[in-house]
C-alpha cells in the first residue's frame, strides 16, 4: 500500500520491523517569532550523504525490530530519551504482528533543521515538494535545538500493512550520528481494506445520511493513511472537511440512553473507533448499574448495552466489525467485553 497523504516517493526498501508510540514530545503550534529559525528539506532535495546515512539508520532500526534485537535498539537511542527505553521495548514487542510477512519500504523522509532555536519550543515545519505543489506541515512540541529526520514507511506485503514512523535525531556528542528519538506504528489495513477504501465508504455513507457510520469510517480512513497525528497535508485537510460536512461528531450527542430487551436502560457516555484487535471496531463506554457484579453478570450487562446501541443506531451493525463495551462505575472503567456484530443479539 502506498501512502496517499504525503508528497513524493523514496523507493529504498529492506525487510524489517515496524515500531510504535511517540517518545519525543509531539503536538501543535509554534510562536511566530520562531518561524524563521527552522527549515524542512524533503527527500528529493536531500544531499547524498544525508540520504545515505538516514536510510542506513532507518533500515538498521527496522531490522532490529523485525528480529526483536533489543540490545541494538537500546544502543541506538538518543541520550535524551534513554529513560524511555522500557516504553520503546514494549512498543517493539507489540508492533511485530503489524510487519510479519512484509517488508518495510520508506515512502517519505523529511530533514528538519531546528539548530537555530534558542531552547526547547513548540515548532512547526513547512515541507514543500520540489514543484511547490504540495506542502506538508509537521508540528513538534517542546523540540530542543538540533537536526531531526522524520521517516515514514509501510510494511508492504504484511497482512496488516503496518505503518512505521521514526524520528531520528543527530547526536552532536557522537559527531552528528543519527540516533533514535521517537517511534510510531499503526495498521495500514483493517479487515483487508486500506484507508482509501474507508474514505470511499465514508463518502457513500454520508450520501446515504448514515451520519454516525460515516463519521467513524472517516476516522478509520485517517487512522490508516498516516502513522502519526502531528503531520498535516492538503489531502488530510480535505478528509477533515468532508467529515465535518457529513454531520456533527456523534460524541456531541452523548450521553444517550439505550434500552435492553428487558426494559432496563443504561447511559452510553462515549463512542470511538477501536482498533485494539486490528479490526474496524467501535468502543463504547457506559455507566454500569447496581452493585459490583460477578463476571457472568458483567458480561450479560455489556451485551445488553451493545444490543441497545445497535437498536438505536442499526446502521452501525452493517458497517463495523464489532463492538467493545467498557463499563464505568464510580469514575473507573472496571472491565471490557468485545463481540463481533454477528454475535450481538
Amino acid at each position: 500500500m502506498q501512502r496517499r497523504f504525503a508528497a513524493g516517493s523514496w523507493s529504498f526498501a529492506r525487510r524489517g520491523g515496524v515500531l510504535g508510540a511517540a517518545l519525543l514530545g509531539l503536538g501543535v503550534v509554534m510562536a511566530a517569532s520562531e518561524a524563521r529559525a527552522v527549515s524542512c528539506t524533503t527527500q528529493a532535495e536531500l544531499k547524498p550523504d544525508d540520504r545515505r546515512t538516514i536510510l542506513e539508520t532507518g533500515n538498521a532500526l527496522a531490522g532490529d525490530i523485525s528480529t526483536q534485537n533489543y540490545d541494538a535498539m537500546q544502543g541506538a537511542l538518543l541520550p535524551a530519551v534513554i529513560s524511555e527505553w522500557d516504553g520503546m521495548k514494549s512498543v517493539a514487542q507489540s508492533a511485530k504482528p503489524l510487519v510479519d510477512g512484509g517488508r518495510v519500504e520508506w515512502g517519505d523522509a523529511y530533514l528538519l533543521d531546528a539548530t537555530d532555536l534558542k531552547g526547547p519550543a513548540d515548532t512547526q515545519f513547512f515541507c514543500t515538494n520540489a514543484d511547490n505543489s504540495v506542502t506538508v506541515t509537521i508540528n513538534l512540541r517542546g523540540l530542543p535545538p538540533g537536526r531531526y529526520t522524520l521517516l515514514l514507511g509501510d510494511a508492504t506485503g504484511a497482512p496488516l500493512a503496518g505503518q512505521l514512523a521514526l524520528i531520528l535525531a543527530a547526536d552532536a556528542a557522537a559527531g552528528g550520528k543519527w540516533k533514535l528519538g521517537g517511534i510510531f506504528v499503526r495498521e495500514g489495513a483493517l479487515d483487508g481494506h486500506d484507508g482509501v477504501w474507508y474514505w470511499t465508504q465514508a463518502r457513500k455513507l454520508a450520501g446515504n445520511k448514515a451520519a454516525w457510520s460515516a463519521w467513524y469510517e472517516y476516522d478509520a480512513a485517517r487512522w490508516l493513511l498516516l502513522p502519526v497525528d502531528f503531520l498535516s497535508s492538503p489531502h488530510l485537510e480535505k478528509l477533515n472537511r468532508e467529515q465535518q460536512q457529513a454531520g456533527s461528531n456523534p460524541a456531541e450527542s452523548l450521553p444517550i440512553t439505550v434500552t435492553g430487551d428487558g426494559g432496563k436502560s443504561w447511559k452510553v457516555t462515549g463512542l470511538r473507533l477501536d482498533t485494539a484487535l486490528h479490526h474496524n471496531d467501535l468502543g463504547l463506554a457506559y455507566e454500569s448499574t447496581g452493585p459490583q457484579m460477578d463476571p457472568a453478570a458483567q458480561r450479560a450487562e455489556a451485551i445488553a448495552v451493545m444490543s441497545g446501541l445497535l437498536k438505536t443506531h442499526p446502521e452501525l451493525r452493517a458497517n463495523f466489525h464489532g463492538l467493545w463495551a467498557y463499563a464505568e462505575r464510580d469514575g473507573q472503567r472496571s472491565y471490557a467485553v468485545e463481540l463481533a456484530m454477528q454475535d450481538i443479539p
